[in-house]
């Protein structure tokens, strides 16, 4: 398709070429620069595969590629948010891993007539509806142009059509406020049906109401569960809970909100537990207007907490249902229906509490829960991929990995033997065969079959990112990244992960840039000034580098993580006593606690030692440490890259070219 019509149309967007001018519903859109001329050649290729080379070509100069990585990147994120498309189930624009990008909604030019010919307009489409198999459907109709003054008549007479609906539509409810209003008999209450679709949502941190602030980590279960029940609801887009229960107790508003997070619409309610029983308070609103939708209570006995928290999901997502695009009659199937002990499920929402905070000491307590809750129902699966979760963190830097290994491997094979569909099981599973079995399909099968049954579990999508960056797929890596980004768009360690792999694939300033915006969130996050240093010293830059060490070590108290950064950072800078000072430390603290041999074996090739580094690394590779899937990529190893028996580990570890 060539774009030599004057107008393009597909869903409520119209693109006008000659102004190079967006419209949505007939209001402007701004869409300028980059993003735009990639979406005129996206259209003009619609339903067909647009390779990133010529995207490049045409948009970007010869000489710009580092910047056209990141550039294409922004313009694609851009795009979507522009058109509310979603990358994991799109309408609009579909990835193509490795080749580039395909436009696959329909489309209708509108031809150009030309001059002395008889005025005609030639609608064409192209593309696959979304969700639509088979072949192609084209189809070429000829109307007669629409004539300046009939089109304003046209407009005039549908506004007022629209002006008169909303009268007759919004006349009853009169005007929505937060609260629900006390004259109504029911508790349930819902707004009028007329209102854009909801591609994304997100479930603040439900409210303690109860007078024993220890049951906060119940309420923050609850919130926990909506979100995974909601999150099966593949075509909408549900935030991660990293991002959100940094409102917990906010005072800012849901426009405010809304906006931070990227969102349609917000869950926000409360919780109150006394005695034997739970209260649950839920309500729907709409980030734009702030208008409430919907309300509802819940009171029931403890024991049947499982059954109200399932029945609040499933009411909500019926509520929404109508109003999330792409979405389907078996959607609403997927909220899960669980039948486990309450002691089991109180000990389970501990766990998950103390995981979340992934703090050493937090991951011990988290692993002493999983396994009370496994004592009180040994068919939990839930708390048995949990279990495993918390010893692959703990794994090569608190436990040998050989250990965490072990257990993790038994408590995930439980975990999927007792639910096969459990996404985070999967996700778990992943994570261990590319940690610690250096299985790569297998490791990219399950991370895949993750995604696939939980499109929303930005983990998943951070992990298998971390995969695609140790295989060498940059790009793959970056764009899973950015998913799990988007879902949870506040989480510091995904920010540092998506840094990470800009550090691997060498484009060192923008991984500074997004560090730099993770420590101001929170000047005190540990990872992200150790990452910062290891992006200072491969830029060249002595000041700064050894700024975020110093960091480092305070904020760590002179952790082992921060030690090593500084044995590294005198190696880079050619400081060898001082380097040779740090390994002995070291060495010296490994006979009182978990040292990795992988670290030690950093700072030697850092110095160029390669004896040494390969010793340390054999023993690295005899314990299966999890950071050796990442050797291929590693700079730090470059000074020993050429030596034949870093060749072989290679090798062995099956990461041969």
């Amino acid at each position: 398709m060539q774009m030599s019509a004057s107008r393009v149309r597909f869903g409520p967007f119209e693109l006008e070429t000659g102004a190079r001018q967006l419209y949505k519903n007939g209001s402007k859109v701004k869409l300028r620069g980059q993003p735009y001329l990639v979406l005129e050649i996206l259209l003009e290729h619609a339903g067909e595969a647009v390779s990133r080379e010529e995207i490049r070509q045409r948009v970007w100069s010869s000489d710009t590629f580092v910047d056209f990585e990141h550039g294409l990147n922004t313009s694609i994120k851009k795009l979507r948010q522009v058109l509310c498309d979603s990358a994991a189930e799109p309408n609009y624009i579909e990835t193509l891993p490795r080749l580039g990008y395909k436009f696959i909604a329909p489309v209708e030019t509108l031809a150009v007539p030309q001059k002395g010919k008889t005025d005609v307009v030639q609608v064409a489409s192209w593309g696959l509806p979304p969700g639509s198999k088979g072949a192609r459907a084209e189809s070429v109709k000829f109307l007669p142009v629409v004539r300046p003054w009939a089109r304003w008549l046209r407009i005039g007479l549908v506004t007022g059509l629209l002006c008169l609906a909303a009268i007759v539509a919004f006349r009853p409810a009169g005007k929505f406020h937060r609260a629900v209003s006390p004259s109504l008999n029911s508790n349930e209450v819902k707004a009028a049906a007329i209102a854009p679709p909801f591609r994304s949502i997100a479930v603040l941190p439900l409210q303690n109401l109860s007078n024993d602030p220890s049951q906060e980590y119940f309420a923050d279960g609850m919130s926990d569960e909506l979100i995974t029940d909601l999150a099966q609801l593949g075509s909408l887009r549900v935030i991660s809970r990293t991002s959100t229960m940094q409102y917990k107790g906010t005072k800012k508003v849901v426009p405010q909100i809304g906006r931070e997070l990227g969102v349609d619409a917000l869950i926000e309610g409360t919780v109150e537990r006394a005695d034997n029983r739970v209260r649950i308070r839920v309500q729907l609103i709409e980030c734009a207007t702030d208008r409430h939708l919907w309300s509802k209570s819940y009171d029931e006995q403890l024991s049947d907490v499982l059954a109200l928290q399932a029945r609040a999901a499933h009411d909500i997502v019926e509520e929404i249902q109508g109003r999330v695009i792409a979405s389907s009659s078996s959607d609403v199937k997927t909220v899960r229906n669980r039948a486990i002990g309450n002691d089991a499920y109180d000990s389970y929402l501990r766990g998950r509490y103390f995981w979340n905070k992934r703090s050493p000491d937090a991951l011990k307590k988290s692993l002493a829960f999983y396994g009370q809750a496994i004592e009180s129902d040994p068919q939990f699966a839930a708390a048995y991929s949990g279990l495993a979760d918390a010893y692959l963190i703990l794994g090569s830097e608190v436990l040998p990995a050989s250990e965490a290994r072990e257990r993790a491997q038994a408590a995930v094979d439980k975990a999927l033997e007792l639910d096969p569909r459990l996404a985070e099981g999967h996700a778990t599973l992943g994570l261990l065969e590319f940690y610690y079995n250096w299985n790569w399909p297998k490791a990219e099968q399950e991370f895949r079959q993750a995604i696939q049954l939980n499109p929303n579990y930005a983990t998943a999508h951070q992990w298998y990112s971390g995969y695609l960056t140790a295989m060498g797929r940059f790009q793959e890596a970056a764009e899973e990244a950015d998913l799990a980004s988007q879902l949870d768009p506040l989480s510091l360690a995904i920010s540092t992960e998506l840094a990470t792999k800009y550090y691997y694939a060498q484009q060192y300033d923008r991984a500074i840039e997004i560090n730099t915006k993770s420590l101001e969130m929170d000047p005190n996050f540990l990872p992200a000034h150790l990452a910062l240093a290891s992006e200072y010293e491969a830029e060249g830059k002595q000041e700064e580098a050894q700024r975020e060490v110093n960091a480092a070590l305070q904020l760590s108290h002179e952790g082992t993580a921060a030690l090593v950064g500084l044995g590294r950072f005198y190696a880079h800078w050619g400081m060898t006593a001082e380097a040779q000072k740090v390994i002995q430390k070291l060495r010296e603290r490994s006979a009182r606690e978990f040292v990795s041999p992988f670290e030690i074996s950093e700072i030697y090739a850092s110095l160029s030692e390669k004896d040494h580094a390969m010793y340390w690394l054999e023993k690295s590779y005899a314990q299966r440490e999890s950071r050796l899937p990442f050797l291929k990529v590693d700079a730090r190893f470059d000074p020993v890259r050429g030596d034949a028996r870093f060749q072989n580990l290679l090798r062995r570890v099956g990461l041969a070219p």
